[in-house]
C-alpha cells in the first residue's frame, strides 16, 4: 500500500490483512475523545454499516482499515500526520498497557522498550495465527541517535513515527523523532 496526500491509499494485493486490534484500538480512540457519532461517520464514510463491529483477533483488509483510518482524518478534518501521532501515543499510553502489559515489564526506557520491539514483533508472529507486524532493524549514529529501519509491505512509516512519539511521552522523555525516508526513522534520545 502507498500513502497519498488525503489520507487515500492504493492497495498491491487485495489478500494484505492486519489484525482486528489495530482498528479496535482506532475505535476507541475516536469514541472516548470525540464521541461515536464521529466514528459513525468515519465508518459510512469508508464505505461501511455504521454498526460495523471489528473484533481484536479479526483478520482484516488492510485496504478496508486504510479506508476507515481515511475517513477519520476526513471527519475530524485531521491530516494523515496528526492520526498517526494520535494513534500512536493513545496506543502506547492507554490501549496496549492495558492488553500487552508482559511487553512493558522490565522495560524502564523509552530506548529500552523500542529495542525489544522487533523481538515482541517476531514472538508476535510466531504465536498469533495470521499475524503480521512490521520489523525492525537497528543502527546507531553516536551514543544517542538510533536509525529505525521500518520493513513492511504496508508502508505505514508515519504510524511508526506517531507510535516512538508515544513510546516518548509514556515514559516522559523528550525524543525527537523524524522520518529520513520511507522506511527509516530517527530517534534522537535525551
Amino acid at each position: 500500500m502507498q500513502g497519498t496526500e488525503g489520507g487515500k491509499y492504493d492497495c498491491k494485493s487485495k489478500e494484505d490483512q492486519m489484525k482486528g486490534v489495530i482498528a479496535h484500538c482506532l475505535r476507541q480512540l475516536v469514541v472516548n475523545n470525540f464521541g461515536q457519532e464521529k466514528w459513525d461517520a468515519a465508518l459510512t464514510g469508508a464505505g461501511l454499516d455504521k454498526d460495523t463491529q471489528i473484533l481484536v483477533t479479526q483478520d482484516i483488509d488492510d485496504a478496508t482499515v486504510l479506508k476507515v483510518v481515511g475517513s477519520v482524518c476526513k471527519v475530524l478534518n485531521i491530516s494523515l500526520e496528526q492520526a498517526a501521532d494520535a494513534f500512536g501515543e493513545y496506543w502506547v499510553c492507554t490501549y496496549a498497557p492495558k492488553i500487552y502489559k508482559a511487553y512493558y515489564q522490565g522495560k524502564n526506557s523509552a530506548k529500552e522498550l523500542l529495542l525489544k520491539m522487533d523481538e515482541v514483533h517476531q514472538l508476535t508472529t510466531a504465536s498469533i495465527p495470521n499475524a503480521r507486524p512490521p520489523r525492525f532493524d537497528y543502527s546507531w549514529q553516536g551514543d544517542k541517535t538510533l536509525i529505525m529501519k521500518y520493513k513492511s509491505h504496508r508502508q505505514l512509516i508515519d504510524f511508526l513515527v506517531g507510535l516512538v512519539k508515544g513510546v516518548g511521552k509514556y515514559y516522559n522523555e523528550p525524543l525527537q523523532v523524524s522520518k529520513i525516508s520511507s522506511d527509516s526513522i530517527k530517534i534522537v534520545f535525551p
